[in-house]
């Protein structure tokens, strides 16, 4: 018995290759959505650490008054397993933001040239400007969160202030 061609089961070449476009097509709008919503979560968890870096700025000085402000991401973090909180290892901040670097962003300090330490900067700067987020993010003792689209040198040149 002669059996039909045209009976088998299965898809066409043609009928891929619509399935494949559609994909595509649903890839191209997906994915600059997905892109964008990493930025906005990244520049997210960068002011909710500046704000962080803040409090546990005013928790150093009040606990370490002869040190002033911490110099340092890690002098506000450290190794808080092993060793008591001293100035250098305070155990403020997690050890993932005590290391200057997260989610996409990149965290420093300075303060004034002082002993103690009266005055403090913290700016948040994305790693990859674009990519990991398009704010630049800072604060001082004031504890007001600013930010500028451009790079931030000192908390001063920051354009646009949020309470």
């Amino acid at each position: 018995m002669r059996k039909n061609i045209r009976n088998h089961k299965g898809f066409s070449l043609i009928e891929l290759l619509i399935v494949v476009a559609i994909i595509l097509v649903i890839a191209g709008i997906a994915i600059p959505n997905l892109l964008r919503s990493r930025i906005v979560a990244n520049e997210s968890g960068a002011a909710e650490a500046v704000r962080v870096v803040n409090s546990a700025q005013v928790s150093y000085y009040s606990t370490y008054g002869t040190a002033g402000y911490a110099s340092s991401m890690s002098a506000l973090g450290g190794s808080c397993t092993s060793t008591l909180p001293n100035s250098s290892a305070a155990c403020l901040v997690d050890s993932v933001l005590a290391t200057g670097t997260k989610s996409g962003y990149i965290y420093n300090i300075t303060v004034s040239a002082t002993s103690p330490a009266q005055n403090y900067n913290v700016i948040a700067s994305p790693q990859s400007p674009g990519f990991s987020g398009v704010h630049y993010f800072c604060s001082f003792e004031d504890a007001t969160l600013r930010y500028s689209m451009t790079p931030i040198t000192s908390c001063t040149s920051a354009i646009s202030a949020e309470q």
